[in-house]
């Protein structure tokens, strides 16, 4: 058996290149939240054409994903990175101009195309430069990375809506895509796997499956879970997959090996850091609305609200790291998924009445936990997989942890909207109960408070939805992931040079 690789020389500045492209596309998907009254106002847009630009992203970014990261497997990873870079950045530049919501939904496609090729590089050329006595430290500050862009997307966006045009969360992504491709161009190795034959019809079925979910899912409150829309795209979505998995055990060279699906270590991790992604981006979205409407904080002020989760969970990333090293994986895992759910309950226990501070608690206790946790569920999934597969084995985790945020948002704020409903008096006239802000639109003070109490309520309940998500993530870590050895620095060969571009 070949000797591992010995950590990259520069191995620490390569992360902090990876850590900067990971961060500009958390940002991305979080900044723009804030954005949307402006886009209503200024393109005469409608809220059909607001929703089509956000999904557009995620359904171009979560289709692409297995391709993309087999390709980079294939033809190079930090050739990838700068292919998705360079369609990503000039998406931003051309989305920041735009003069009518097609065009805009045209451009964040494109942007989801840069996604899908710079993500899966992350990880994957993490894996390669770090050895395995440092890789719990190394994704504990990507995990931190993380963190901190879903908490400074909404808090950037409402600092730039108060000086600039709606353009400004688009165009901030410019010039910290051109330090990053500066960045891996100086920095970053290249790294392939074996040059295999391109897989076309897995490529087809792939792309097809997970758009066709990804773009169910994000249907279904509108149209209802049960109605043709949601229900045929998610067998459509099945159905292709199915073919997908097919073909991928007949093809002599698969884009996908299907042996990495049954290693408990990486479907385990998989499922929990989609379970993760379910809680997390679902909350995310409901808290948002939560400070905006029901303790009138403006944009600016609703993002540095939920910084605290940052904050601390660039603490328990420390901890949960060392936890890792001294007692392996599985620890760390459950006792970090178990703190997560233990803040969304504290969430779901304040009341409207109870002021930031109570709020502010569980969020602290929640990023704690995430800081704990998820690294190490990183850390688990990509120890997995081979180094030549290790692109598509960071795509198929990527595109998991995109369908669990948009399952989440989606489901999660389903059970908003029903509790909210049902919160209500019964009283309230039909279009309060659509929504909290044609509630509030009545100019009704008496309903106003009504509908403001029965938001948080249903808020409440949200958050008990998501500690159960996270809960079963716990379970996943404690009887599904192997229990293993703190990895320790194994007798390596000579470090890895730079490839030619």
């Amino acid at each position: 058996m070949e000797e591992p690789l010995a950590p990259h020389p520069r191995r620490w500045h390569i992360l902090g290149v990876l850590c900067l492209s990971l961060f500009v596309v958390v940002v991305d998907n979080t900044i723009l939240n804030v954005a949307i009254p402006s886009l209503l106002r200024d393109l005469d847009a409608t809220t059909s054409d607001v929703q089509w630009v956000i999904d557009a992203y995620s359904l171009v970014f979560a289709g692409l994903l297995i391709t993309a990261g087999s390709l980079g497997d294939r033809y190079g990873r930090r050739r990838a990175m700068l292919a998705g870079f360079a369609l990503f950045g000039a998406g931003s530049l051309l989305a920041a101009f735009a003069e009518s919501p097609a065009q805009l939904v045209a451009m964040r496609a494109l942007m989801g195309v840069g996604g899908a090729f710079l993500m899966p590089g992350t990880l994957s050329i993490m894996a390669q430069v770090f050895g395995p006595d440092e890789r719990a430290k190394a994704f504990a500050i990507w995990g931190a990375t993380s963190m901190v862009g879903l908490a400074a997307g909404p808090t950037l966006g409402g600092l730039l809506l108060e000086h600039f045009w709606w353009g400004s969360v688009f165009l901030v992504n410019v010039p910290v895509a051109a330090v990053a491709v500066a960045g891996l161009l100086l920095l970053v190795p290249e790294s392939r796997g074996p040059r295999r034959r391109p897989d076309v019809p897995g490529a087809v079925l792939s792309t097809a499956g997970m758009s066709a979910l990804v773009w169910a899912v994000i249907s279904a409150p509108a149209h209802g879970w049960t109605g043709a829309r949601a229900l045929g795209g998610l067998a459509a979505g099945a159905a292709a997959l199915a073919l997908f998995a097919a073909w991928q055990h007949r093809n002599p060279e698969p884009m996908l090996d299907l042996g990495l699906l049954r290693d408990r270590d990486f479907s385990g991790a998989a499922a929990m850091i989609a379970l993760f992604g379910f809680a997390l981006a679902g909350m995310l979205f409901a808290l948002t609305q939560l400070l905006q409407f029901v303790h009138g904080y403006g944009p600016l002020k609703a993002g540095l609200a939920l910084l605290p989760v940052a904050v601390s969970a660039g603490l328990g990333n420390g901890l949960g790291a060392s936890l890792e090293s001294r007692f392996g994986a599985r620890p760390a895992l459950v006792a970090g998924f178990s703190v997560v759910a233990a803040g969304f309950l504290a969430l779901g226990l304040t009341g409207p009445d109870d002021g930031y501070a109570a709020l502010a608690a569980g969020l602290v206790v929640l990023g704690f936990g995430a800081g704990l946790g998820a690294p190490p569920a990183y850390s688990t999934l990509m120890a997995a997989v081979p180094p030549e597969e290790a692109g598509v084995g960071s795509a198929v985790n990527d595109a998991g942890q995109e369908l669990g945020s948009a399952l989440g948002v989606a489901v999660l704020g389903s059970v908003v909207s029903a509790a909210y409903a049902r919160a209500l008096p019964a009283a309230a006239p039909p279009a309060a109960r659509h929504s909290l802000g044609e509630a509030l639109a009545t100019g009704d003070p008496g309903l106003a408070r009504a509908a403001r109490d029965a938001f948080a309520h249903a808020v409440s309940a949200a958050s008990f939805a998501a500690c159960g998500a996270m809960l079963a993530a716990a379970l996943f870590a404690a009887f599904v992931v192997r229990a293993r050895r703190p990895a320790t620095a194994p007798h390596a060969r000579s470090p890895r040079e730079s490839e030619p571009a």
